[in-house]
């Protein structure tokens, strides 16, 4: 049977349970990423009722129509799991209604793709805002390989994603490896302050051309903010390959991350370091001193304020690390956790080509 083009609305259809018996609480609640997935939630929900979101079931996708704030990308995830999660009620929900024809891993393989996200920005209609509606997933023309076919190539991309996941989980042995190599440095190299090595970076969006605005959580991690004016002018740039942090402390938990993705956004009471030029300390192995609680505790030591803790840049460059030269610094184990996130996100248009050429190949023969 050959691979056939159809609407993706004949495949899939729209699921609108709601929690309205408060079945599950709020350790349901997801976000979801542009890097389609869904994450724990950054919002406050402090007194939210959660009787309005809606009911993401194992099998089922959701994804946020708004297109124009994430970086010429759609939020969109699928649910692997076991357990239901609960998203916002601005979310869609949809399950494959016709899994004779369609896998949702096979599905999920062709949301993953960079082309999905180019076709759903260029499809996405509006003014301030603009979106890419029920309406356009449903008529998305889809080709369509036989079932064992589809599932051939799904079991090939799932190897793929253990084998990143087994790697990454050695990560966190490799933490506390790390923790103890750069302590010994500690003790071998005279320590620097950091101000020796970065600088404030103070540019403002005065010309409105960067519209991705972004957020960071004390994860360390650059996020999509839960709020937002619409008011792009005047706010603070992050360009790639700096580091960010909020100004405003929650207790020793520090908002700090370093911009590895495209030039965004952030709010003003952000501050932004850039590197100086000579090289000498890298951002990676400047992250490794910066995620430690070590570190958390100096900044909520350092920082000044009555109602609420800052932390200024003067008392940031105050700290102290040991800088070794840069091949010491360079962190190879998750440098390359990172290429095989990378691979595996560049392999989806190619499973998903390769298994339309199968398919046709099937027929000739």
């Amino acid at each position: 049977m050959p691979s056939n083009k159809v609407k993706l609305g004949t495949l899939i259809e729209p699921v609108e349970n709601r929690n309205s018996n408060e079945q599950y609480s709020l350790e349901h609640v997801r976000g979801i990423a542009t890097s389609k997935i869904f994450i724990d939630t950054k919002a406050n929900m402090d007194g939210v009722p959660l009787t309005s979101y809606k009911i993401v079931e194992p099998d089922m996708f959701a994804f946020v129509s708004d297109t124009s704030r994430r970086g010429d990308k759609i939020s969109l995830a699928y649910n692997d799991s076991e357990i239901p999660y609960l998203v916002s009620s601005i979310s869609t929900v949809f399950q494959i209604s016709n899994k004779n024809e369609l896998l949702s891993d096979f599905l999920f393989i062709y949301f993953n793709r960079p082309e999905f996200d180019r076709y759903t920005r260029f499809n996405s209609w509006g003014s301030a805002r603009e979106t890419f509606s029920w309406e356009d997933m449903c008529d998305i023309d889809i080709e369509l390989p036989p079932l064992p076919i589809q599932q051939k190539y799904v079991d090939i991309y799932k190897a793929m994603v253990e084998n990143q996941q087994t790697y990454e989980r050695g990560l966190d042995d490799l933490k506390l490896v790390c923790d103890a190599y750069i302590e010994d440095l500690r003790r071998k190299i005279p320590c620097e302050e950091i101000g020796n090595f970065v600088h404030q970076y103070n540019v403002k969006n005065t010309d409105g051309q960067i519209t991705l605005e972004q957020g960071i959580n004390i994860e360390k991690k650059f996020i999509t903010p839960q709020r937002s004016n619409d008011n792009f002018l005047g706010r603070k740039i992050v360009r790639t390959g700096q580091i960010a942090y909020c100004t405003q402390l929650n207790n020793a938990n520090v908002a700090i991350a370093y911009r590895t993705g495209p030039d965004c956004i952030v709010s003003g009471v952000y501050d932004v370091l850039e590197f100086n030029k000579d090289n000498k300390l890298l951002p990676e192995y400047l992250m490794l001193w910066l995620i430690r609680s070590e570190f958390g505790r100096f900044v909520y030591w350092a920082s000044q304020g009555t109602s609420y803790e800052f932390l200024t840049y003067e008392n940031l460059a105050n700290y102290k690390i040991p800088v070794p030269k840069t091949e010491v610094q360079q962190n190879k184990r998750k440098e390359i956790n990172e290429k095989l996130k990378a691979q595996i996100k560049e392999i989806c248009p190619i499973l998903i080509k390769g298994s339309i050429e199968e398919a046709k190949r099937t027929v000739e023969v």
